[in-house]
């Protein structure tokens, strides 16, 4: 079966459907009758609907349909929150700026064949309409059910369609879209339906300058760290039937390469095609939208939903090996403008956000089991990165395929000390406020045993940490960065204090109200968890990234994956080894990892809700601002691995060129 048949027996009913309503819709688009207040927004949403529907796979048709979102017409669009409030009123605003998002969100899958988003979404609009047309009986609590009951009813079929598009190749339809495309000009493009700018045109026109040689060179790094994630964590690849594959707008030609290296290795793939953001502030105000129908009862109900979902693709989801994913970098740190009139999660709402997410990992990880699913990522840069984007990409995949063999034997060095270790203390310089303390875990057997990773080249591209899963008790003291990008967000000053190992205090200086910025840590970094445990400690080793952040000054437009090899970094949330504690993984030198849990995650035996978070955010300290890594041992001896901002570890000395050079080039 393939995505034709599967969507060719709906799309007979919902076609139906959508001629029962579709002269409703122009009725609203040419004549609202209802009062003026909120005529225009009905008009406005009904015409995207008939936008979508009489929708062209070209450059003007994609113009056209995303500028209702950019940053100039958003300001007077009623899919901004703060519009809609101000021209609908509070009671309404939130709510019908939500369904003109959701709607607007259907463009994706008519592109696909898929038109069932199309119809529910028309025949939404057309039930709320039909609410104001009777302006003496609507209120806004019956337009809230009205949207709670239609989330609800679908949420059968948005779990089916979700996981289906997440877990089996039978939705194979950009499967077969790069495999067939003419890949000449940007033509192509247009056919995904997501947003196309200056980004994804010029990914494709500079991919097009590589020869053949260069683009299977790329493809062979990216699908070889897969493959090689598996051999190095002790997992059997032949297990696995499919991959799923991330992959930005624009890079096709590499993708369409690395399609028939995995195919060699009995891998189907399972596309899912991203493309940069018209406008990250839109999808900022709306990323708690589901504030305004969450309830316990739809919690419950969107869990049972999924299992039932998972269920009927079991023998499929099973599978399936893990992401294989390309990350782009190198457009502007965001900084949100925080809206009062955005929806956002109660204290309450908060909670069942957490156990939602709780259940829907451990129900992915009993269907894709954990233990045997591996990844990799790798990163390279848009446009937006600047005038050098061209020599920055060539750099950036110079990063990739940094010496294995060099930074392995490195890194051991660095672990050979690490491992002495009672705790390690960081401190920062040139304005930086760190002072830390990280609780290393002991060695039984130091000849066999080793408590870090020697992190080179295979599901985390490029090479360059080593890192650990840190004792919690013991932990303590303060993180601070002057700025970081975390989750596609600026934070300016962040500051973290630890207390045996949990967060305990945060702050930031983003915003001149204080509240401000710990709801902005705590909405974006801990994903509204009170405290979050220190997950992970790592040292960098990546210089050569170090040294093009520098020189290009796209310091701050670094993606977390090249960042953290570029100093030490901390990760808050869940450790490295989630779901995956009990499978024994190697280093190169053939000791065990045994740093593969802490007092929080270990409760996984016997409360599996008490030891898993889903996330983990990496913050990094840069080299500039590091003052010292200094190894405490029991016995009160020290070793310095890093020394204003040098490594000062024989044998490491290599590490220090780039820095030079930077340092050279500065004077």
């Amino acid at each position: 079966m393939s995505y034709k048949e599967i969507y060719e027996e709906s799309n007979q009913l919902y076609a139906e459907r959508i001629e029962l309503i579709e002269d409703r819709i122009e009725q609203i688009v040419r004549e609202p009758a209802i009062e003026p207040a909120f005529a225009d927004y009905f008009r406005s949403v009904a015409q995207c609907i008939n936008t979508i529907k009489n929708h062209k796979a070209d450059k003007e048709f994609n113009a056209l349909f995303y500028s209702q979102f950019d940053k100039e017409n958003y300001e007077k669009s009623y899919a901004n929150p703060a519009y809609a409030v101000k021209m609908l009123g509070d009671e309404y605003g939130q709510l019908l700026a939500a369904v003109y998002a959701k709607a607007a969100g259907s463009i994706t899958h008519i592109f696909q064949g898929d038109i069932k988003y199309l119809c529910i979404y028309a025949e939404l609009i057309v039930e709320l309409y039909n609410y104001f047309e009777d302006a003496d009986e609507v209120n806004p609590k019956e337009i809230r059910s009205c949207i709670y009951s239609f989330m609800h009813d679908y949420e059968e079929i948005f779990a089916e369609d979700d996981n289906g598009q997440l877990l089996d190749p039978a939705y194979d339809y950009y499967t077969q879209f790069v495999m067939n495309a003419d890949l000449s000009n940007d033509d192509y493009m247009y056919e995904y339906g997501l947003f196309v700018g200056e980004n994804e045109r010029a990914s494709r026109e500079h991919l097009a300058s590589f020869s053949d040689e260069e683009i299977q060179a790329m493809a062979d790094t990216y699908t070889e760290g897969y493959r090689i994630g598996f051999i190095t964590c002790n997992k059997d690849i032949s297990k696995k039937s499919s991959v799923q594959v991330l992959y930005p707008v624009g890079f096709e030609r590499m993708i369409k390469a690395a399609l028939v290296n995995f195919e060699k290795i009995g891998l189907k793939p399972i596309m899912r095609p991203f493309s940069t953001s018209v406008n990250k502030q839109f999808d900022y105000d709306h990323k708690e939208d589901m504030a305004l129908w969450l309830d316990k009862a739809y919690v419950e109900y969107r869990i049972e939903c999924m299992h039932n979902a998972l269920e009927k693709i079991k023998d499929i989801a099973c599978k399936c090996g893990g992401p294989a994913v390309i990350e782009i970098f190198g457009e502007e740190p965001f900084a949100p403008v925080s809206k009062k009139e955005n929806a956002a999660y109660t204290d309450e709402q908060q909670k069942l956000a957490v156990y939602m997410a709780s259940q829907r990992s451990q129900l992915m990880n009993r269907y894709i089991v954990g233990e045997e699913r591996s990844f990799t990522i790798i990163a390279y840069p848009v446009a937006a990165i600047g005038n050098q984007y061209k020599e920055i990409f060539r750099e950036t995949v110079k990063i990739n395929t940094l010496d294995y063999v060099l930074y392995r034997d490195m890194q051991q060095k660095i672990i050979d000390v690490l491992d002495t270790a009672d705790r390690v203390h960081i401190v920062g310089t040139n304005g930086n406020k760190t002072d830390l303390y990280v609780k290393i875990h002991e060695l039984k057997d130091p000849a066999k045993e080793t408590a870090f990773e020697n992190c080179v080249a295979d599901v985390n591209i490029p090479v360059g940490e080593v890192f650990t899963s840190p004792v919690l008790e013991g932990t303590q003291g303060r993180l601070h960065v002057s700025q970081v990008y975390l989750n596609e967000l600026n934070f300016l000053n962040l500051e973290i204090d630890f207390k045996d190992g949990m967060i305990e205090h945060y702050t930031c200086t983003n915003f001149e109200d204080e509240e401000e910025n710990k709801k902005y840590i705590s909405d974006n970094v801990l994903h509204h968890h009170k405290s979050l445990p220190m997950g992970e400690f790592a040292i960098g080793t990546n210089t050569t990234a170090y040294r093009m952040a520098r020189v290009y000054d796209i310091a701050a437009k670094m993606p977390i994956l090249i960042a953290e090899k570029t100093g030490p970094h901390f990760a808050v949330g869940d450790t490295c080894y989630t779901y995956d504690e009990d499978n024994m993984t190697y280093n190169p030198d053939g000791k065990a990892i045994i740093a593969r849990d802490n007092s929080v995650s270990i409760l996984r035996k016997e409360d599996i809700s008490k030891a898993y978070f889903n996330c983990h955010t990496d913050i990094t300290i840069p080299y500039d601002e590091l003052g010292a890594i200094t190894v405490i041992r029991h016995d009160g001896s020290t070793c310095d691995i890093i020394r204003d901002g040098r490594f000062v570890l024989p044998g490491t000395e290599e590490l220090n060129k780039p820095l030079d050079e930077l340092e050279a080039e500065k004077n």
